[in-house]
């Protein structure tokens, strides 16, 4: 059997840090208010011209470096993204373009903050099925150019930036199960309700969220979908090394953690920096964790995303 593992991780961020105080400078609210109910104290902000291939192409360098592998070997790209660079063609085939890749398949995903997941479990069929050797799977966002930065409700919590994956086909699991879902009906409570149309935005550019239910919603469907995951492998709980859930919310990354009963020990935050990247969140968070030592080889990690959609998965891996 074919089946497919991660090679190497990489992740990039911008240059440009907002911090909380520079942001009450113009905002109703403060550092305090930010931290004790979000968990994030700073942000990277995309500069002008930057676009989510931009930040594609370092994360994915990094990728390919710490695989080893040449951006030649490469055979598929994945890249899940909610902020592309222009409506088409898709990001991803910028970034193929930027990487001198031809004639492999590349697309995007859209599954917003569930993206990565999302994409992450598309490669892993791919693989199995022996369509290809060698995946690019990417997360990148920049969600700066979708906020209404005079709404603190929205404007604090995200932030921009992109992880990425490469991933082989190897004789053993490296994927070891992945379970995606989505329900379109709760598209009311976290959405950016515009298109373009005949030249002119209908409807609103801006990210609008219902914080409550999307807090209720996401605890749930997260501790839900681990445990599915989990049965799809014959494993229970007791066999997550890591847990590292979308970085949306230190509240939500906290609930989820002790609903699955895993110590806060085994859980990667990260929100605390980028803030929320949506697609981009769990690659960087892995990124982080697998450059510091923290996963090592033969850990498993279970990796989590809910979004706008709604959308939701996890994929069990063993590095």
């Amino acid at each position: 059997m074919i089946f497919s593992r991660i090679a190497g991780t990489g992740a990039y961020l911008p240059e440009r840090v907002v911090t909380n105080e520079e942001l009450a400078r113009t905002l109703d609210t403060s550092d305090e208010w930010i931290r004790s109910r979000t968990g994030i104290r700073q942000r990277h902000i995309a500069a002008d011209g930057q676009s989510a291939s931009d930040l594609a192409v370092h994360a994915a360098r990094a990728a390919l470096e710490a695989a080893g592998v040449s951006a030649g070997e490469v055979d598929l790209i994945v890249l899940a993204t909610s902020t592309p660079d222009q409506v088409f063609p898709s990001t991803a085939c910028l970034l193929q373009a930027r990487l001198g890749i031809t004639g492999c398949p590349a697309f995007d995903v859209q599954a917003v903050c569930s993206g990565f997941v999302y994409a992450l479990g598309i490669a892993d069929s791919f693989i199995r099925g022996g369509r290809c050797r060698c995946a690019l799977v990417v997360g990148a966002e920049v969600f700066s150019r979708i906020l209404d930065w005079t709404e603190r409700s929205t404007a604090v919590l995200f932030g921009d930036g992109a992880g990425a994956v490469v991933l082989r086909a190897a004789a053993s699991p490296g994927i070891l199960g992945s379970v995606l879902h989505a329900d379109g009906s709760q598209a009311g409570i976290l959405s950016v309700p515009g298109s373009l149309c005949r030249g002119s935005i209908a409807g609103s550019p801006f990210v609008q969220m219902d914080g409550p239910a999307v807090f209720k919603f996401a605890v749930r469907v997260l501790d839900e979908v681990a445990r599915e995951t989990l049965r799809q492998c014959e494993l229970d709980t007791s066999a997550i090394d890591w847990l590292i859930p979308h970085q949306a919310n230190l509240r939500i990354l906290e609930a989820t953690a002790r609903r699955l009963g895993i110590d806060t020990g085994r859980l990667v935050v990260t929100v605390d920096r980028p803030a929320n990247t949506s697609a981009a969140s769990v690659p960087l968070a892995l990124d982080e964790a697998v450059r510091d030592g923290r996963i090592r080889s033969g850990q498993r990690v279970m990796l989590e995303g809910v979004g706008g959609g709604f959308t939701w998965g996890a994929v069990l891996v063993q590095m």
